[in-house]
Parts: structure tokens; sequence; C-alpha cells
């Protein structure tokens, strides 16, 4: 059961990772635009911060955070029982 879940939670950080590193782009590239005084949706972006992307970060460190954890623990088992 413990593979089965670290398999789901490796895949839904990939994916969030993937959220994250899009977000940045679009970032990156909005800022870029505005400076040159072209609109590519900063605007929308700022909108999009507080409700998708905050949490998308959130998760990200927090599913990193379980992962190590979870294998910390199963390390320090099989160490031990061995």
């Amino acid at each position: 059961m413990k593979d089965k879940f670290l398999s789901w939670l490796n895949l839904v950080l990939v994916a969030d990772v993937f959220l994250v590193l899009f977000g940045f782009g679009w970032l990156a590239v909005a800022v870029v635009g505005k400076t040159v005084g072209v609109p590519m949706g900063l605007d929308l972006w700022y909108k999009l911060w507080q409700p998708v992307f905050n949490p998308a970060l959130g998760i990200l460190m927090a599913g990193a955070i379980m992962s190590g954890i979870i294998n910390w623990v199963s390390r320090k088992f099989l160490t031990t029982g061995n």
C-alpha cells in the first residue's frame, strides 16, 4: 500500500512541477512583455497567483517533504529490521 501511495504521490508531484514551471514561464514572458510594452497576460497571472499558483507551490513543497519523510522512515525500518 505504501508503494502505491508513493506512486500516486510522485505522479501528482510531477504534474504539479509542470504546472509550477508553466506558471514561472508565463510570469517571465509576461514581465518581459510588460517591460517592452506588449500585454502578455501579467494581470491575469496576478489574478491566478492566489487561487492557482500559490497552492501549487504549497502542494509541491508539502509533497516533497512527505515523500522524503516516508522514504526516510521506510529506510530506517529496513536497516533496523535486518
